[in-house]
């Protein structure tokens, strides 16, 4: 498989990113290489391993490259989690990007399960 173009949870995540990246612009400046960072590493790994994936040979490692990306949207989840707790987001803001990660991860979990 390499048309990951075509793959929707591809093209969600890249929207995923987009989101995230307007979000994280209201974060403290100070945390501009700490948790924004993070942040913005977690997002961009998602879309970016799953096209990693749909290059490789087989379809054992392509679901490996989706277990990377779906882990990368969990840590992103437990990463806006915190910036609730630090004051740095607001519940509703962190409410809208979770509904999409959660989409992502259930669409990621369906992926793998179809190449078995």
């Amino acid at each position: 498989m390499n048309r990951f173009k075509d793959l929707i949870v591809w093209q969600k995540s890249r929207t995923l990113v987009k989101e995230v990246y307007i979000l994280t612009n209201e974060l403290p400046s100070d945390e501009r290489f700490g948790m924004v960072s993070q942040i913005r590493r977690c997002a961009v790994s998602i879309p970016s391993n799953i096209a990693e994936g749909c290059g490789r040979n087989t379809n054992a490692d392509f679901a490996r490259f989706l277990d990377i990306s779906n882990g990368s949207s969990y840590e992103l989840e437990s990463l806006l989690i915190l910036s609730i707790d630090l004051n740095y987001i607001q519940r509703g803001q962190f409410n809208a990007v979770n509904l999409l990660i959660q989409e992502i991860q259930k669409m990621i979990f369906k992926l793998k399960e179809s190449l078995k």
